[in-house]
Order: structure tokens, then sequence, then C-alpha cells
């Protein structure tokens, strides 16, 4: 599995702070091993547009879509809460 990234998620990312864009490459490598990795937290966000969330830190989140050969990272944003 590959990694793929939108503009829209190189422009959060490039905007988000540097613990969190490390947090988020350590989980990234955590999703290219296992989608259900403890702490991913995994779980689909729209179903309908096949659309997933997971777990960058306690207050990031990014969403990203499942495809042939790889996850499509789509964005990258503090946690709703």
């Amino acid at each position: 599995m590959k990694l793929f990234r939108t503009p829209r998620f190189e422009r959060n990312y490039a905007k988000a702070p540097l613990p969190v864009r490390r947090a988020f490459d350590k989980q990234s490598w955590f999703l290219l091993q296992n989608l259900h990795y403890p702490s991913l937290h995994s779980k689909k966000y729209d179903e309908s547009r096949g659309l997933w969330q997971a777990r960058v830190n306690k207050d990031w989140r990014f969403y990203f879509l499942i495809q042939e050969g790889g996850y499509l990272i789509v964005d990258i944003i503090p946690h709703p809460k």
C-alpha cells in the first residue's frame, strides 16, 4: 500500500504545528502497516463517500479514502469537539 496526498491535505499539513506533523508521519506509517492499528482509532466517517477518519493525536484527525493500491489522504484538521 502507498499513501497519496491531496493538495488540500498538503496545505493543511504545512499549516499544522510541527508536533502535529510529526505525529501524523508516525500515524501514517502505522496506517500503512495496519488499518486497525490501535492508536489510529480508525473508523468510517462517511459511508456514502467511503471516507475514513483516524487519529493523529488527542486534538487532531486525518481523513482518507481507501483506493486500489493505497490510501488517499484527503485532509488533516483539529478535531471538531
